[in-house]
């Protein structure tokens, strides 16, 4: 009786190579996974090529409302941006796509694994240290990694095994999922090189958005996006809604020079419009309700927590340790953030909270503000102290050496 091997399925040219590269490499029957994250592919179309390439069974998940819910909420209340930039899109999916591997090779009785993972890029840690985390007996097999075939030489091997290959192959790799569109390869491995418009699908041209502005308000519930404009949302709506309507205005793309896990120096191109407006509206409502000790210290809890889950590490404890403290900033984090999109421009204009420390009568310049003035003389006496008796002693010293 032949083994069976469970594959991560997206029903591209990479992966449905790998079906018949399993099946004979291995001798082994395979069974397709595919999550949807939100990636907006026709489910049943990969399914049924999937079955026409001999699988013994497919499965399908819809796990959209498991990935905000779980995933890119816990994100947002962390600021996620790797490098400053980067909103982690793919990295936040990876985990989950994992453990739904995980729970269907345990149902199946199934010992291997597989993924399409290259051995250059930081998706193939995700994978296999979720994997690993989870069900360490597991056999993981990344065929691309193993096999090092080039596009063309995977274009060769589906026509030689009947496998349908698109007329309009993209000479791009993309992934995509609610929140984030992710593009490399092709001409954008030429960083002095902009962006061609077809590699965009989300965004339009800055120049091409409408002439007017929009003002969107979003409202936030315990450092969670709940309503738009007024109109509570479901999660996977929400995130929907403002993809559509951010991307309408060009507002989400970036160009970014990343710095990889395994070293390698990488130019991204992602389109993520949602991720863009709710993490700037987020942190501004953040600097309304938290103390600045709580900003300055949050801001470092938040950079490690997007370091864990960007170099695959979304099991380790401290992943978790970490959401304790975030998860306690975000009690107070609720109110309303107003948003101005702009041909491609993006610009937080307003925001209000009953968590707010700001004081207009501590704020305001005007005569009835409540604020004593004559605080600040004694202040600033105490306040630059070292900072003054450092440069004193400085000159006293400049002074003997003379």
């Amino acid at each position: 009786m032949k083994d069976t091997t469970l594959l991560a399925y997206s029903g591209g040219l990479d992966t449905s190579v790998l079906i018949k590269w399993i099946q004979q490499k291995y001798d082994s029957e395979v069974i397709t996974l595919t999550v949807d994250v939100g990636q907006q592919n026709d489910l049943k179309a990969i399914e049924k090529k999937a079955k026409s390439l001999g699988v013994k069974k497919h499965y399908s998940i819809d796990a959209k409302e498991e990935f905000v819910t779980n995933h890119v909420f816990p994100a947002i209340k962390a600021n996620a941006l790797y490098e400053g930039k980067y909103p982690v899109s793919t990295a936040l999916a990876r985990p989950l796509i994992a453990s739904k591997m995980v729970k269907i090779a345990e149902e199946e009785g199934i010992k291997a694994v597989a993924h399409g993972c290259t051995g250059k890029g930081n998706d193939q840690v995700r994978f296999d240290i979720t994997i690993k985390s989870l069900a360490p007996r597991l056999k993981i097999i990344a065929p691309v990694r193993e096999w090092g075939l080039t596009r063309d030489e995977e274009i060769k091997f589906a026509k030689a095994n009947g496998i349908q290959i698109s007329p309009t192959t993209s000479p791009y790799s993309i992934d995509q999922n609610l929140w984030g569109r992710s593009i490399e390869c092709g001409v954008l491995e030429d960083p002095s090189h902009e962006p061609p418009e077809e590699v965009f699908e989300w965004t339009v041209p800055p120049e091409k958005a409408p002439d007017k502005p929009e003002y969107v308000t979003i409202e936030f519930e315990g450092g969670i996006p709940c309503a738009i404009n007024g109109e509570n949302l479901n999660p996977v709506g929400l995130i929907q809604t403002l993809n559509k309507i951010a991307g309408k205005h060009g507002v989400g793309r970036i160009d970014h020079m990343e710095d990889r896990l395994v070293g390698i120096k990488s130019r991204e191109i992602y389109e993520c419009p949602a991720a863009t407006v709710l993490l700037e509206a987020h942190k501004d409502l953040e600097k309304t309700v938290l103390t600045r000790h709580e900003v300055l210290f949050k801001q470092q809890i938040d950079a490690q927590w997007t370091f864990l889950v960007y170099t695959g590490l979304w099991m380790d404890p401290l992943r978790e340790d970490l959401e304790a403290f975030i998860n306690k900033t975000q009690d107070r984090v609720c109110g309303e953030v107003k948003v101005k999109l702009y041909k491609g421009g993006l610009q937080v204009v307003g925001r209000s909270s009953p968590m707010s420390l700001y004081d207009v009568n501590l704020a305001t310049y005007d005569i009835q503000t409540t604020f004593d003035q004559s605080c600040s003389k004694g202040f600033i006496e105490l306040w630059g102290l070292p900072t003054t008796m450092s440069n004193i002693l400085k000159k006293k010293k400049e002074g003997e050496k003379k």
